[in-house]
């Protein structure tokens, strides 16, 4: 007998949640077989079979948050000869009908179709909650999110879709079945409220930030950055090559970091020393439906502005859709957190813990600027806040290696000789 557990498949991770199963008790698996896909801190992770043979006991639900170590099921190897039956019982099992809505009538509303094997659903776990509380076979639901992710307004406009066909056959039926779902709902002082699951990613993040906030003395640094220059000299480049600002921030960064290293460290309290990292792997905070990822560039200082480009955007992608690799989150020295996209004008960040400093990105826009000459001219004008630990390094260093990347970004010429 096999017992396959949640093992620890990322940096850190202490707990699971168990999103689906692929297969059920009596079913055969082959080795290396998705069986279970479950949500960590982190991703949303599939574990395999480590062997072949009969799924003999199922001991979690679905919905269950579980640490590292929990035995999920046991797997029983058999013999080749009972392999054969062992596929037969299953494709039987996995041949099942499904309910479609054909006409008025309930009782000629289905139509039977043949579905092999279980399928993959892209849903959050709170969305699979919702379906849940709505009687409603996520199966069924067609998602319209990214890459067919399936989101809550699916699932609610699959529910309304039903029992409207429901209420043309009979209204007293549809009737019963909403208060019965009504009373599942979760209500405090009368008023109805939708419940989140603090767990999963949320949960993992809330505790990374409390870490870092109860540990780190946090100072905020901030100063606004010209960046007239660099967007014409990107869009004298955009024809020929199409490199996002955020390409050019990191590039100068890490020449920045390698002056003053200080920012590319960690502090181990312990041994009573700071370690300064050689290599600069820069994190990228990055927004997603499920909460915040930091995928990671490693060995930015090595690349070139092309290369950064071409890393940031596959990793951003992969984020969105839940694909990073847990070797693809971790190792980070430095973080930035981009947000001027979305709108913001300032911010005071919370440090990526164990790192020493993280810088954010405000939104660019135009403004009146003064010259030395006192003349009024209009500028791309854009705010930065560098957030450091005050345990490691002090404000003048702040203001130095703020100065110095502003420099950098507000004379691309110069950026580019210390390139060469």
């Amino acid at each position: 007998m096999v017992e396959v557990k949640l093992h620890d498949i990322g940096e850190g991770m202490t707990e699971g949640n168990i999103l689906t199963y692929f297969i059920k008790k009596g079913d055969w698996v082959e080795e290396d077989q998705p069986i279970v896909e479950l949500q960590t801190e982190k991703m949303v992770a599939e574990l395999t079979a480590p062997t072949k043979g009969i799924v003999k006991e199922i001991f979690i639900t679905e919905g269950t948050t579980i640490p590292v170590g929990t035995t999920i099921l046991t797997i029983e190897s058999e013999r080749g000869s009972e392999k054969n039956e062992s596929s037969e019982m299953q494709q039987k099992e996995y041949d099942y009908s499904v309910q479609l809505a054909t006409s008025d009538d309930p009782e000629t509303q289905t139509k039977h179709k043949k579905i092999k094997g279980p399928k993959r659903i892209k849903a959050a776990p709170y969305t699979r909650k919702i379906a849940r509380e709505l009687e409603v076979d996520i199966e069924l639901v067609e998602g319209s999110g990214k890459d067919g992710r399936i989101t809550v307004e699916d699932v609610h406009q699959f529910a309304q879709d039903r029992e409207s066909a429901a209420t043309k056959s009979d209204s007293t039926n549809k009737q019963i079945h909403w208060q019965s779902l009504m009373e599942k709902r979760e209500f405090h002082n009368n008023e109805e409220a939708n419940i989140i699951p603090f767990k999963g990613r949320r949960k993992q993040i809330a505790k990374k930030m409390t870490t870092s906030v109860y540990t780190i003395p946090h100072v905020h640094h901030m100063e606004e950055i010209d960046m007239t220059e660099l967007l014409h000299f990107r869009k004298e480049i955009k024809s020929d090559l199409d490199v996002s600002v955020a390409a050019f921030f990191i590039k100068a960064l890490t020449i920045v970091l390698r002056e003053h290293p200080i920012f590319n460290a960690k502090l181990n309290e312990e041994k009573e020393e700071i370690r300064l990292e050689k290599a600069a792997h820069i994190g990228i905070a990055t927004d997603t439906e499920d909460g915040l990822i930091v995928p990671v560039i490693k060995n930015a200082d090595k690349k070139s502005i092309l290369a950064i480009q071409k890393e940031m955007k596959e990793l951003m992608n992969k984020a969105r859709v839940d694909k990073l690799s847990p070797k693809e989150m971790t190792g980070s020295t430095f973080t930035i957190s981009n947000v001027g996209p979305m709108g913001s004008i300032g911010a005071t960040p919370i440090i990526n813990y164990p790192e020493v400093a993280l810088m954010a990105f405000h939104k660019t826009k135009k403004m009146p600027v003064v010259t030395d000459d006192d003349e009024i001219i209009i500028r791309s004008m854009m705010n930065v806040t560098l957030t450091f630990d005050h345990r490691v390094t002090d404000g003048g260093n702040a203001i130095n290696f703020t100065n110095r990347f502003k420099a950098l970004l507000e004379n691309p010429k110069l950026l580019l000789v210390e390139l060469s």
